[in-house]
């Protein structure tokens, strides 16, 4: 009834083979999990800068002002051909900034109204903002209609 040298160190038949040598790894792979976190670090970094430049807003504040119903803004519209109007008059974009010199009663703190057709060149009114803004205006916005639902 004793057991032979044999089978005394095997355990149980049916482990046999896979024993200690292929069994289950209790261990967690970093590698793939640090290979995901560097890959979203890059790009994180990369597009932080781009979030961090997008188009400054002018939102709307609480204890707001009135608006002056007496004063006509300033606007600025570019038809789909991309003509500049000024208050209504064809204006070209060179004289732009010294027109806008002499409406702005406020200097350059005044606010002035950008419309821009639906069928104009994106880099038009790209280059009017630019043009207003350089000039030192600070209060730039743009003007369009709401959705209709």
């Amino acid at each position: 009834m004793g057991m032979s040298a044999a089978t005394a160190g095997k355990g149980s038949g049916r482990r046999g083979r896979r024993g200690r040598r292929h069994g289950a790894i209790a261990e967690i792979n970093m590698t793939p999990f640090i290979d995901v976190m560097l890959v979203l670090l890059i790009i994180f970094m990369v597009a932080a800068p781009l979030i961090a430049t997008g188009v400054p807003l002018d939102l709307p504040q609480t204890g707001a002002k009135p608006i002056n119903v007496d004063q006509k803004p300033v606007t600025i519209a570019i038809d789909s051909k991309g003509q500049i109007f000024l208050q209504d008059e064809p204006t070209l974009e060179p004289d732009l900034v010294a027109k806008l010199q002499g409406l702005a009663k406020q200097g350059f703190d005044e606010r002035i109204y950008v419309r821009g057709d639906k069928l104009v060149d994106y880099g038009r009114v790209a280059s009017v903002m630019s043009t207003i803004t350089s000039a030192g205006f600070k209060r730039v916005a743009l003007v369009t209609e709401p959705a209709s639902r």
